[in-house]
């Protein structure tokens, strides 16, 4: 299950406050009509055809966009089921998009920020805070993804790169429809969910633009858990 698409509705107020918005990822359809509808507003996006995992693409993407004042990575792989049954290649795919990727574009995006600074965020999960049946390799990851972001929160906060995290509960988009359309499932997800229902991508939006924003110029090495709740009990 690629998460990636949890990422399309983000941009759009960026622009707003007259920023130039890169949209990237393999997919180019979905991309495209979506850099088109925000043109077609008015706002500034263009978007690039880019494999996270692949560092010679990340390197080459982040020289053609030149200095960065954000990233946002919510690219994401999920491979379900039961421990003693992993497979290695299921966790060599899920470690290669959900921790080496995430790694790669913090660093290369780091490397391109300025005296200013500026803000890396991580879409990561509410998985990266607790466990969860079928979900060992999944956990692993976003764990390790929060233990990066507070590292690198650590160590480039002198340069002004505040590093963040979001972790969003079950995000209702076509990817998940297959697990929303199981009422087992849906019953079980919306049990955990204090205020419930499922998340949407615009309640992932304002965390976003929060962290990337002035207003949270003090937060930095965090997670804001975008959950309605599960983690609390």
């Amino acid at each position: 299950m690629d998460r990636a698409a949890s990422g399309w509705a983000a941009p759009w107020r960026w622009p707003r406050r007259g920023r130039h918005v890169v949209v990237a990822a393999r997919g180019q359809a979905e991309l495209q009509a979506s850099v088109a509808e925000m043109q077609g507003a008015g706002l500034s996006s263009e978007a690039l055809a880019l494999d996270v995992t692949d560092r010679a693409a990340v390197v080459a993407a982040m020289d053609r966009v030149g200095p960065l004042d954000a990233l946002v990575n919510s690219a994401g792989l999920a491979r379900h089921g039961p421990a003693l049954e992993t497979a290695e290649a299921d966790y060599d795919a899920v470690m290669a998009v959900n921790v080496k990727a995430a790694y790669h574009l913090a660093q290369e995006a780091a490397r391109r920020m300025g005296a200013g600074g500026g803000s890396i965020i991580q879409i990561s999960s509410q998985m990266g805070h607790v466990g969860g049946l079928d979900r060992a390799v999944y956990c692993a990851s976003k764990h390790a993804v929060e233990g990066m972001t507070k590292a690198m929160a650590t160590e480039w906060g002198g340069r002004g790169i505040r590093v963040n995290t979001v972790c969003p509960t079950f995000i209702r988009t076509p990817l998940t429809e297959p697990t929303f359309a199981d009422p087992e499932k849906r019953a079980w997800i919306e049990s955990k969910i204090k205020l419930g229902r499922v998340g949407r991508v615009e309640d992932i939006m304002g965390a976003v633009l929060f962290l990337a924003s002035d207003a949270a110029a003090m937060v930095t090495g965090t997670a804001i858990l975008v959950d309605g709740g599960w983690t609390a009990g």
